[in-house]
């Protein structure tokens, strides 16, 4: 049991002495957060019909507005900023600039006439409907995060690295503070 002993005394004087050791402990713990939740989550994909989530047979959510969007991403939010180290009773607040975007598909038709060329642009419908060629997420104009432990800088920062990496939403946008 002594030699134990001696040898995590060693091991922990020879971490003490490594230079910004708080620095690369912290990125180490948000890079493993990232991948967990990266990897559990689908929004870094082009179409909003894409995104993969777990609970759902199928594995794919579809929104039919932006409310449920939001919906969507601030739980999944929650509940990834939940796991860091500090923080607990975790709200988020998303706010955003616009709806969903879509573009359809269209067609033109040119007719030559005695008086020049005439060029009409027509949407493709399909049973009275346009077809969407791509769909775009709404973008995200802030973030409003309400957690017990946000006063320790550290976990401020944890949360507001996490977030950035995410959903990419630059830190003026992202209001931290302390909650109980």
């Amino acid at each position: 049991m002594n030699k134990i002993s001696t040898s995590l005394k060693s091991f922990w004087e020879r971490i003490k002495k490594v230079k910004h050791i708080e620095i690369y402990l912290t990125v180490i713990f948000a890079l493993i957060i990232i991948a967990i939740y990266l990897s559990s989550l689908g929004l870094g994909k082009s179409k909003a019909s894409s995104n993969i989530d777990n609970n759902n047979p199928e594995n794919i959510v579809t929104f039919s507005n932006s409310a449920e969007y939001t919906h969507y991403l601030e739980n999944k939010l929650d509940n990834v900023l939940s796991s860091v180290k500090g923080a607990s009773n975790v709200n988020v607040i998303i706010t955003l600039e616009s709806g969903f975007e879509y573009e359809y598909a269209t067609e033109e038709e040119t007719k030559q006439t005695g008086q020049g060329t005439i060029t009409t642009t027509k949407l493709v419908l399909i049973d009275g409907k346009p077809v969407v060629v791509k769909e775009y997420y709404p973008t995200i104009k802030g973030i409003v995060v309400v957690a017990k432990g946000a006063e320790d800088v550290r976990v401020k920062m944890d949360l507001i690295n996490l977030i950035q990496t995410v959903v990419e939403v630059q830190s003026a946008n992202i209001t931290i503070l302390a909650g109980n």
